[in-house]
C-alpha cells in the first residue's frame, strides 16, 4: 500500500540523514506523478476517483513535513501557465470589438484556470472528500504562517470551499437530547464559548426551554459547521450563570418573550473565511417566530473577548473611564489615582475582587463605561476591534446593554473582568443596520449605551 511505503520511506530517510520528518524524494516523485495524472484526469471516472482516493490516503499517512511538501508541490507546480496566459491575453486584446472577442475571452479564462482546482475537485469527488479538504486546509493555514508561497493554493481552496458550502447547500437542523450520541459528543467537543462540563450540563442546554440549531453539509452529516445555543426566557438576560444553572426551574416555552443566543460556535477551522453565521441567525429567528409567536425579542448574551487585552495596549482609555467622583470613592480603599499599584494589581492581576462587594461596586461604573467605549469606538482596519462585536454588528444587531459581572468564570474574568454585552436583533431593523454599518461604519446602539460612551 502507498501509505505503508510512505511511512517506511520516511523512517529510512530519518535514520540516514538524522533529521526528523523528512519525506524521501522518491516518495515525493511518486506523489508528483500521481498529482499530474490527477490534474490531467487520465482514465475513466472510476480510475480517476481511485487515484484521488489513493492520494488522499497517502497524504493522511504522511508526517508533518511530508504534508507540507505535498501541499507545496500542488501550490508551486500546478498553477496556470504564464506563457499561455500572456498569449491568450494578447489575443483577447486584439479581438476586442470583433466577432471573435467572446472566443478569445473564453480562451483567456481557460488559460487562467489553475490545474490546482482540478486536483481539489478530484479530492472533493471521493467519499469523505469534503471533510478531507476541510481538514487539509487546517494544515495549510498552519503552514501558511511561515510559508507564504502556499497563499495561492489557500486562496483557491477557500474559493472552492465557499462554493461547495454555499448557503443553498446547507441544512438547518435542531439538535435535541434525542439526537444521535455521536452528534451530541461533537457539541461537547466543539463548544467554544461556555464549556460543557458534563452530560447533565448538555441535557440542561437541550431542555424544553432551550434550543440548539446547527448548519450541516449533506456530505458531512454528523459534523455541525456552526451551532447556536438559545435560552427561552422572560426579559433580557444579564448573567450567563443563570442560563447555565442546571437547578433552575424549566420555563414553559409558550410563556417566554425573549430568545437569548448565548453561545455561537464555529466548529471547522478549515472553513475560516467561509461565512454562514449570519444566515444561521436569520434562519433561526424565522424558525423561532413561526414556532413560538409569543417571542418578541431576539438578543445575544455575548462575551467581550478582547477587552482586557485591548485595555492593556491602551491604558489612556482605562484612565479616561474613571471620573473625578470615581477617584474620590477609590481613595477610600487606598487607590490614589491612576498610577496606584493597587489599581494596577486589581485590573491586571488575578485577584478575586469581584467577590468583594465594596470593590466590585467601586469598579462597576468606570469599567462598564470602558467596555461601552471599546465596543463602540475601538477599531482595527476600519472594523470593530472586538471579533464578536464585528460579527453581530456586521449582521445587523445593535448594542443593547453592557452587563456588569455577566460571566464570573475564570475565562470571563480574564477576558473582560466578567463584563458581557447584549446584542439585540430587531427583525424590522436588521437590514437597515447592516447597510449603515457597511456604508458608514456606524455602530447601532441603544441610547443608554451612547450615554455611557459620552461619559
Amino acid at each position: 500500500m502507498v501509505a505503508n511505503l510512505v511511512s517506511r520511506s520516511i523512517d529510512k530517510v530519518r535514520a540516514l540523514v538524522g533529521l526528523d520528518e523528512v519525506p524521501p524524494e522518491k516518495v515525493l516523485d511518486n506523489i508528483r506523478k500521481q498529482l499530474h495524472d490527477c490534474a490531467e484526469g487520465l482514465g475513466g471516472e472510476v480510475s480517476t476517483r481511485n487515484r484521488a482516493a489513493r492520494l488522499a490516503e497517502t497524504y493522511l499517512q504522511l508526517e508533518d513535513s511530508g504534508k507540507h511538501a505535498f501541499l507545496r508541490i500542488i501550490a508551486l507546480e500546478f498553477g496556470p501557465d504564464p506563457a499561455r496566459i500572456a498569449t491568450a491575453h494578447e489575443a483577447y486584446q486584439l479581438a476586442v470589438g470583433s466577432p471573435s472577442q467572446w472566443d478569445a475571452e473564453a480562451e483567456l479564462r481557460a488559460a487562467m484556470r489553475s490545474r490546482r482546482i482540478r486536483i481539489l475537485t478530484q479530492f472533493n469527488a471521493i467519499p469523505q472528500g469534503v471533510k478531507f479538504l476541510v481538514d487539509m486546509r487546517v494544515d495549510l493555514l498552519r503552514y501558511l504562517r511561515e510559508d507564504r508561497e502556499l497563499q495561492a493554493l489557500d486562496r483557491e481552496l477557500q474559493a472552492r470551499l465557499s462554493a461547495w458550502f454555499d448557503i443553498g447547500f446547507l441544512e438547518l437542523q435542531r439538535i435535541t437530547w434525542q439526537s444521535p450520541a455521536a452528534l451530541l459528543e461533537r457539541l461537547v467537543e466543539y463548544e467554544a464559548v461556555h464549556e460543557i462540563r458534563s452530560w447533565q450540563d448538555l441535557k440542561n442546554r437541550l431542555d424544553s426551554d432551550r434550543r440548539c440549531y446547527a448548519f450541516f453539509h449533506p456530505r458531512m452529516p454528523f459534523e455541525p459547521l456552526i451551532f447556536v445555543e438559545i435560552a427561552l426566557i422572560k426579559g433580557l438576560a444579564a448573567r450567563v450563570d443563570s442560563l447555565l444553572d442546571e437547578a433552575a426551574p424549566v420555563l414553559d416555552p409558550g410563556l417566554a418573550d425573549t430568545a437569548i443566543f448565548y453561545s455561537i460556535s464555529n466548529t471547522q477551522v478549515g472553513l475560516r473565511g467561509v461565512s454562514f453565521g449570519n444566515f444561521l441567525l436569520k434562519r433561526v429567528i424565522d424558525d423561532l417566530q413561526r414556532a413560538l409567536p409569543g417571542l418578541k425579542r431576539f438578543s445575544t448574551l455575548s462575551p467581550i473577548p478582547q477587552l482586557r487585552a485591548w485595555s492593556r495596549a491602551h491604558p489612556e482609555h482605562v484612565t479616561a473611564a474613571f471620573d473625578e467622583r470615581d477617584w474620590k470613592r477609590l481613595a477610600g480603599v487606598g487607590i490614589e489615582g491612576p498610577d496606584s499599584p493597587l489599581l494596577s494589581e486589581l485590573l491586571d492581576g488575578d485577584m478575586q475582587w469581584h467577590q468583594d462587594e465594596t470593590l466590585s461596586e467601586l469598579l462597576r461604573e468606570p469599567l462598564t463605561r470602558l467596555a461601552a467605549d471599546y465596543l463602540v469606538h475601538a477599531r482595527q482596519d476600519g472594523q470593530p476591534f472586538d471579533p464578536v462585536a464585528r460579527f453581530h454588528l456586521g449582521n445587523g444587531a445593535r448594542i443593547e446593554r453592557v452587563n456588569w459581572l455577566g460571566d464570573t468564570s475564570e475565562k470571563g474574568l480574564k477576558q473582560s473582568w466578567g463584563l458581557m454585552v447584549n446584542y439585540l436583533y430587531d427583525p424590522a431593523a436588521i437590514e437597515v443596520n447592516v447597510e449603515t454599518f457597511a456604508r458608514e461604519g456606524r455602530v447601532a446602539r441603544a441610547s443608554a449605551v451612547s450615554r455611557l460612551t459620552r461619559q
